[in-house]
């Protein structure tokens, strides 16, 4: 008899900028950790540029957690030979998840790297490193993951391009899909129509933001490109008190995964922003069904 299926479940961290940050992330780990999630995904700053900070936050969620990270890599601003190294650093350091994005460079910094441009060729560099350690992965291999857009992405023409973008990367690829923010129980579901019918087979997991705060909201829709709900707008700021904010937001937020999860999601990922109280009530409210835990040879 084959084992139920149960919605994946994951977060999103960032490295640490200070070591009071670096004490309030441990807080939230070892808290999130508790809930037994799929995967945390670390952020990698713009053109590399926390570089360091996220291998070291990679490392340590590999030696003093049970957690399992997904690490994120941009290739823009870093040449293919930086790239594979950085790659073989990862997967020799046990990394098992890279999530392969083009990324943003900042102001000033050259975009050039090499015929790494675009995700899709990171992801083919990815599978290439990862071919010449076949038998240390104990013939396995590295879950690569991409972003996918719900809305359109701010440097696409139209929808139908994010879509192309999206299928090209699992062709050299890529396993699944995590989307970027967005505010519309329908854009999920959309998405996943247009990518259907353009023969995309990759799960795509929708990126899901706890909306409690408004300079996040404001912040994350101008990153996005779109537009913030007015809606939920006026009622965060007609809110009296942070909790009724919190209430409002985390009842709004658990509308748009338990949407998503009824348009057939295969799970949930869960913006953090490094705090887990929002991300933890959001979790509570939607009663995502978990497995039992247990040891690896009562699952076998």
């Amino acid at each position: 008899m084959s084992s139920p299926t149960y919605p994946a479940l994951s977060y999103e961290l960032y490295p640490p900028k200070n070591a009071e940050a670096d004490d309030s992330l441990w807080t939230t780990i070892r808290r999130l950790e508790d809930t037994r999630p799929d995967f945390v995904s670390v952020t990698y700053g713009a053109a590399g540029s926390n570089r360091e900070t996220a291998i070291d936050l990679l490392r340590r969620l590999l030696t003093e957690t049970t957690l399992k990270p997904l690490a994120h890599l941009t290739c823009v601003g870093s040449s293919r030979a930086e790239l594979t190294d950085i790659i073989d650093r990862l997967i020799g350091g046990g990394v098992r998840g890279i999530l392969a994005l083009r990324g943003d460079a900042p102001d000033g910094v050259d975009t050039h790297s090499d015929d790494v441009e675009h995700a899709d060729d990171l992801v083919r560099l990815i599978r290439e490193v990862e071919a010449r350690r076949t038998a240390q992965l104990a013939a396995g291999k590295v879950s690569v993951g991409v972003a996918a857009y719900a809305t359109r992405h701010p440097d696409s023409p139209n929808l139908e391009q994010d879509i192309e973008v999206l299928l090209a990367k699992e062709e050299a690829g890529a396993d699944f899909a995590i989307t970027q923010v967005f505010f519309q129980p329908s854009d999920y579901a959309r998405l996943v129509d247009r990518a259907d019918r353009a023969g995309v087979t990759i799960p795509i997991i929708p990126g899901i933001m706890p909306l409690t705060s408004t300079r996040r909201l404001k912040k994350a829709g101008a990153l996005a490109g779109i537009d913030v709900d007015q809606d939920l707008w006026a009622r965060l700021e007609g809110a009296r008190t942070d909790e009724e904010r919190r209430t409002v937001g985390v009842s709004a937020t658990v509308a748009l995964a338990r949407a998503a999860l009824d348009d057939g999601a295969p799970g949930i990922h869960l913006y953090t922003f490094n705090e887990h109280a929002a991300a933890l009530e959001v979790l509570d409210a939607l009663d995502l069904e978990r497995p039992p835990e247990a040891g690896l040879a009562a699952s076998l």
